[in-house]
């Protein structure tokens, strides 16, 4: 099937405010977006998407009548509009809020205001999860790779693991944190982990530890997750630890396809 491009989507923009709406909806036609349907409510939106669907959804954190968060756990719930990306426009700057949003499987992140650079970012990001395109390795059939996805939320498990499906891998065992993680390590073979950092019982950084120094899984590789800037010092210390790559949350396609192009083809 041909790639979809911009002037091929629907996006539901689901905004309060009549300014915000105008002012987005002339950015997105900019950016070549195909159709718009602009709604203000989080009730609107849920009924929009019962009728008549869309490809992806632009949102704002909040409304007279629930939240963006409210919204994106009801898309993610839904097996029928589970696959449809998610893009948050909010000039909400708490990290604690943001968080909930890149644990329940948000696609993109966007400040507000915000330059229509990012804006066309958070697009690709969104195309990217609809234009799933398998992983080509000349080390791997990539249908076979068995990979261990580690996350204590479920719905971010679930984010990652249409991701990484996407590109052809099938074969995906999951684990709520690192505890439950090394169980299943020392009863199967894993040829990639995927780790979120911050969990209860054990971590990432002490699941990885495990994994690099234990001499049956020290070649595996691993790909962290974190929420965190990767570019933080705290950070640049984990990978010290033996961590292959850091990948921000939201987990992009377009990224991990070139993570795991290079870790699989070593």
């Amino acid at each position: 099937m041909d790639n979809i491009s911009l002037s091929d989507i629907n996006i539901l923009l689901v905004e309060p405010s009549d300014t915000q709406r105008k002012i987005i909806s002339s950015l997105l036609i900019k950016e070549d977006v195909g159709e718009i349907d602009a709604v203000s409510t989080v009730a609107e939106a849920k009924s929009a998407l019962r009728s008549h669907g869309s490809d992806v959804v632009v949102s704002a954190m909040y409304f007279e009548d629930g939240t963006g968060l409210d919204l994106l756990k009801s898309i993610k719930d839904s097996e029928e509009t589970a696959s449809i990306p998610f893009m948050l426009v909010s000039s909400e700057n708490k990290v604690s809020k943001l968080e909930e949003f890149k644990q329940a499987g948000v696609a993109a992140i966007l400040p507000k205001p915000f330059k229509p650079v990012y804006l066309s970012r958070a697009l690709r990001a969104s195309l990217d999860l609809i234009n799933s395109e398998e992983l080509n390795l000349d080390l791997f059939d990539v249908h076979e790779v068995r990979v261990l996805l580690v996350d204590d939320s479920r719905l971010a498990r679930n984010h990652i693991r249409r991701v990484l499906e996407g590109m052809g891998l099938k074969k995906i065992q999951e684990a709520e944190n690192g505890a439950m993680a090394l169980t299943l390590i020392k009863d199967n073979t894993y040829d990639l982990v995927v780790t979120d950092y911050n969990m209860p019982e054990m971590d990432g950084r002490e699941l990885s530890e495990f994994i690099r120094f234990n001499p049956e899984t020290a070649h595996v590789p691993i790909i962290m997750v974190t929420s965190e800037s990767t570019e933080s010092l705290h950070m640049a210390n984990i990978q010290q630890t033996g961590v292959n790559a850091l990948c921000d949350k939201p987990f992009e396609a377009s990224e991990v396809r070139k993570m795991l192009a290079s870790l699989l083809s070593e």
